[in-house]
């Protein structure tokens, strides 16, 4: 077992101690992050998974930016994403490690899980099974994935040790955008749409919930009609009004959603991230954010670099923190700093009803 014989129960409610007492004595505000949703958030699952048609981002130009060096990481980025900024103000080093990267490694997965956390995140992964099915982790199994993790955590620390450390660790979600973007593409009835989503979601939070997580921190769907391959479809480079009213209305719903659970499961908690109203103020004023450019690509080919992913050979923009989407689909490095600080700060009503800050050092009860 190595050094996994060192976790016990004391050191777990020690790890869990030091965090809240605050910066002051320790940088870590909560023990783990868990992370669960899309290529947002993926941080290299899909590199484990079979099949031609898996979604990857293994390849340069990929990680041209990444810290410590440039290499492909599976992130759809230039570098860190989302989630590892939101580890980082967390006091983690980055997002914690892919599942699939650990689980033919028990024991690696065990004391990630115990010591920093693991991410579940797929990219093309939706909260329903058949979005882009057989291709992505969705969000059913990712959620089945922390079972089993947890139960490996129970066996090793106890049931009440790693409850208490559940309890008080990140749950970070971002997902929706790939099951609104399927819809889109072959329209149906939204009402029967927004349900089935609402119903996954709720089934995730809830089973999670069961799990002994209390502190959620979820990032809704943003401006979908906006990215480069959307525009890119415009003759004049506008967005797709269409599918952004279809993510406003499904944030609506989960916006209902969360305050519903909040109210009906005792001691759950949530900061909810408006992703759909930061890019909002974001592309009305770039330049205050240092943006050039917010409709194209900064890797890619054709027309508004989104006639295919970024790739080797693909072309890319001069200054990468200047453009706010990577590739045809992904926000920059830069974008996901950004964003991640205004759902740490909540700076201009970019969260409710607390911040992914508060939500962290709340005190919940088990």
């Amino acid at each position: 077992m190595g050094c996994l014989v060192m976790v016990t129960i004391l050191q777990v409610c020690l790890i869990i101690s030091a965090a809240a007492a605050g910066p002051r004595k320790m940088a870590r505000l909560v023990p783990a992050m868990y992370v669960f949703g899309d290529s947002t958030l993926d941080v290299g699952n899909n590199n484990y998974l079979p099949g031609p048609n898996v979604p990857r981002a293994n390849t340069p130009l990929n990680g041209v930016d990444f810290p410590g060096g440039a290499r492909a990481t599976g992130r759809f980025s230039n570098g860190y994403h989302v989630a590892d900024f939101i580890a980082i103000k967390l006091g983690l080093k980055e997002s914690p490690p892919a599942y699939l990267s650990l689980a033919p490694r028990p024991s690696d997965l065990l004391l990630s899980a115990l010591a920093t956390g693991v991410s579940y995140a797929s990219a093309g992964a939706g909260i329903l099974d058949s979005t882009n099915a057989g291709n992505n982790i969705p969000l059913s199994k990712q959620v089945r994935y922390m079972e089993s993790t947890k139960a490996a955590m129970e066996a090793r620390v106890g049931k009440a040790a790693a409850r208490l450390l559940l309890s008080r660790s990140f749950f970070l979600f971002s997902v929706g955008s790939n099951d609104i973007s399927v819809f889109a593409a072959a329209p149906g009835d939204v009402a029967a749409l927004y349900a089935s989503l609402i119903s996954g979601y709720s089934t995730a939070i809830t089973d999670l919930y069961g799990m002994g997580a209390r502190k959620f921190g979820i990032v809704n769907v943003g401006l979908l009609g906006c990215v480069p391959a959307a525009r890119a479809l415009s003759a004049t480079g506008a967005c797709n009004d269409g599918l952004n009213q279809l993510s406003a209305g499904f944030n609506d719903k989960l916006r209902s959603l969360m305050a519903g659970l909040a109210a009906r499961l005792p001691g759950l908690d949530y900061s909810l991230a408006d992703n759909y109203n930061l890019s909002q103020v974001t592309f009305a004023n770039p330049a205050a954010s240092g943006y050039v450019n917010i409709d194209s690509a900064c890797c890619g080919s054709g027309r508004m670099g989104a006639d295919s992913d970024c790739l080797p050979n693909s072309t890319t923009c001069a200054d990468h923190d200047r453009f706010v989407f990577w590739d045809r689909g992904h926000p920059s490095q830069r974008a996901g700093e950004l964003s991640a600080a205004a759902y740490l700060d909540g700076a201009a009503g970019f969260t409710a009803p607390i911040s992914f800050d508060q939500l962290a050092r709340k005190d919940l009860a088990i």
